[in-house]
């Protein structure tokens, strides 16, 4: 089982100094109380319950008495120490797991989080990682502590009971030791189903409870209050029923381990009536059997550790290890400022194996090109442009910028390149200054407010309360849908990137912004290889190449006049928007 973990224990080296003081102290704790507290009652009860013994002075009675307030005093500040030292290493730990998480996050493919919903991974980076991180830190320091206690333990019952009555008392006494390791054996197997099935059913609640924050209008337009109520008491219902299943194996086994003891103290103090052995001796053999099943129940719960810690592992290495499919090549080509000749060669492309949605599509975009992606909702517009920020790579063929593979150039340098406006574009919860600076880190203050004025955007900034240090909240929630896609164009003027990709931009915008802005994105796009993906046919009449995409092929190209003359499809589609 620690077979398992021993690849994430390098998450303890760092810190390698606090946890070997960590578990000295541990190892301190343990010895006193599994040595010390027997050592200290044969040393003060003999002393102070002997018959007909003489009366102690003052000094010699402290000296016998302090060996009580020592030993504890020992054993407590020895396991503070312990716990806090562990405490500190934990939240480090905690801190690079999640942080490595995260970073893994940040280069994964779109694909992936196409496959994962959202709640269950905020419930794999902060639920699970905290359980990887309790585990890691636990495992290490029982692994010694305990053990440490037990031997402490084992020695005391061994050299009391050899002393007394030789060989005999010994095995009798630690007869029943390896009988309490079955309760661990039955309990551990029953928890390991149960350990994974409880982090799952956590993902599902974190789920249920994100997707229902981020959809909060509809929630109320739709009446779906009663709705989400149930959805989130069913998923809730099923994690409870899940952690009870588990709970009930695992608070069995202290019971279990502690009737073990009980036996074996039994069956001690009825050998111990047969010889007729000192109660001096007896009640120190009893107290050292006992401090030898506290570290036996320690290292059960230990067990049970490792079984959450697996079921929390499973889930984070679902992420850790999930393949990068979209990243640098080995001999990644730097890319200076590209001219913006893109072409499609071959290229075809299927989320799933064996289901194409682009069909080897050859297709040639010149540099300066303003090309529209016009077509049916599911034709493949979307998927054409996003294979030129490389968010997904071709499945056959290959897309070119400037004659290079864009397998072969650098991601950084190639994103650096390209500009892109969503249709629901996101705004970060920080200043709309921050939010612009996105798009170029380095931009002087003249240059953002240069940016902004050219999507018509700086008038209602400077309406703000901070002006562009307003912060516009998660997601842009304090401002309105118009405003944020102003403040998106804002970013693509800004980054002033020889391609841009627009989602119509212009779509949440009324008329009289559309027109100005039609008239800004024309000085904006001289020069700039331009894709339009065209849910709106007004803002595309203009475009110097239009690309007709259905069922994943391209089945006519041309300019508008052409193609609304010659091709059907295009025809009607245009037609239909137009109220024809």
């Amino acid at each position: 089982m620690l077979q398992r973990f021993r690849p994430y224990f390098r998450y303890l080296q760092p810190h390698r100094g606090l946890l070997n003081l960590a578990i000295l102290c541990g190892i301190i704790a343990g010895i006193a109380s599994g040595f010390g507290l027997p050592y200290m009652v044969n040393r003060v009860f003999p002393v102070i319950f002997a018959e007909g013994a003489e009366r102690l002075a003052g000094w010699k009675l402290a000296a016998v008495i302090l060996w009580i307030p020592a030993v504890f005093g020992i054993r407590g500040v020895a396991g503070y120490l312990n716990t806090y030292f562990l405490q500190l290493v934990g939240t480090r730990v905690l801190e690079a797991l999640r942080l490595d998480f995260f970073r893994k996050l940040q280069v994964l493919p779109l694909s992936f989080f196409q496959k994962n919903a959202t709640g269950d991974l905020l419930s794999r980076g902060l639920a699970d990682a905290n359980q990887l991180q309790v585990t890691l830190t636990t495992v290490a320091n029982e692994v010694v502590r305990s053990p440490a206690t037990l031997v402490g333990a084992l020695g005391a019952v061994v050299w009391t009971a050899y002393t007394e009555s030789g060989v005999t008392l010994v095995l009798v006494s630690l007869a029943v030791v390896p009988l309490s390791v079955l309760p661990i054996r039955y309990v551990g197997k029953k928890l390991i189903k149960r350990a994974g099935q409880i982090q799952s059913e956590l993902g599902a609640v974190t789920n249920v409870l994100s997707e229902n924050l981020t959809a909060t209008k509809e929630v109320r337009a739709y009446n779906l209050e009663a709705r989400e109520v149930g959805r989130f008491q069913r998923a809730s219902q099923l994690l409870i029923r899940a952690q009870m299943k588990f709970m009930k194996y695992e608070k069995a086994l202290t019971p279990l381990i502690e009737m073990v003891s009980a036996a074996g103290i039994a069956l001690t103090l009825y050998y111990a009536y047969q010889v007729r052995l000192n109660v001096n001796v007896f009640i120190t053999l009893i107290t050292a059997i006992y401090a030898g099943y506290e570290p036996i129940k320690k290292l059960g719960s230990l067990n049970n550790e490792l079984k959450r810690g697996t079921g929390a592992l499973d889930r984070i290495e679902a992420v850790l290890n999930a393949p990068l499919t979209i990243e640098d090549s080995p001999a990644g080509q730097p890319l200076p400022r590209a001219r913006g000749d893109l072409a499609f060669e071959g290229a075809s492309f299927a989320y799933q194996a064996g289901e194409l949605v682009l069909l080897e599509l050859d297709q040639r975009i010149p540099a300066g090109t303003v090309c529209a992606l016009v077509g049916p909702s599911g034709a493949g517009k979307t998927t054409f442009a996003n294979l030129v920020p490389r968010f997904f790579d071709p499945t056959d063929g290959r897309v070119t910028l400037d004659g290079r593979d864009l397998r072969d150039l650098r991601l950084a340098d190639l994103r650096r390149n390209i500009a892109i406006v969503p249709q629901d574009p996101v705004l970060f919860n920080a200043t709309v200054r921050e939010n612009l600076l996105i798009a170029r880190p380095e931009a002087t203050p003249a240059e953002v407010e240069a940016a902004a004025r050219a999507a018509f955007a700086h008038d209602f900034i400077l309406g703000l309360p901070q002006g562009y240090d307003t912060v516009v909240g998660e997601r842009g929630a304090r401002l309105s849908g118009g405003q944020k896609q102003r403040l998106a164009l804002a970013r693509a003027f800004l980054r002033n990137a020889p391609v841009l990709i627009l989602d119509e931009a212009t779509s949440a915008l009324d008329s009289e912004s559309e027109a100005a802005i039609q008239q800004a994105l024309k000085r904006l796009v001289v020069g700039k290889t331009v894709l339009i993906i065209a849910h709106r046919f007004s803002t595309i009449r203009d475009a110097s190449l239009i690309l007709v995409f259905d069922r994943g092929e391209i089945v006519a190209r041309g300019t508008h006049a052409e193609l609304h003359a010659g091709n059907a499809l295009y025809r009607g589609l245009y037609d239909r928007q137009q109220g024809v």
